[in-house]
């Protein structure tokens, strides 16, 4: 067996703000409208940060942007 997997310390608001380059107030929005993945400690809210990356990944845009719909 190896080693645990040692996980990166969970950041604060201010942290995933600045990790996703937007202000705190629209990471507070974004957990109020529970559209990011989040983890309460206590009363504390916290991030993890591999959590965040795959979250970033899932709402990745294709080169070449969005697909537009034809024929409407």
């Amino acid at each position: 067996m190896g080693a645990p997997q040692q996980r990166p310390p969970l950041v604060d608001v201010a942290g995933a703000a600045t990790m996703l380059g937007i202000t705190v107030r629209h990471v507070r929005h974004l957990i109020a409208e529970r559209r990011i993945p989040y983890v309460k400690v206590g009363h504390y809210v916290r991030f993890d940060p591999s959590e965040l990356a795959a979250w970033i990944d899932e709402r990745r845009v294709p080169e070449g942007g969005m697909a537009r719909r034809v024929g409407r």
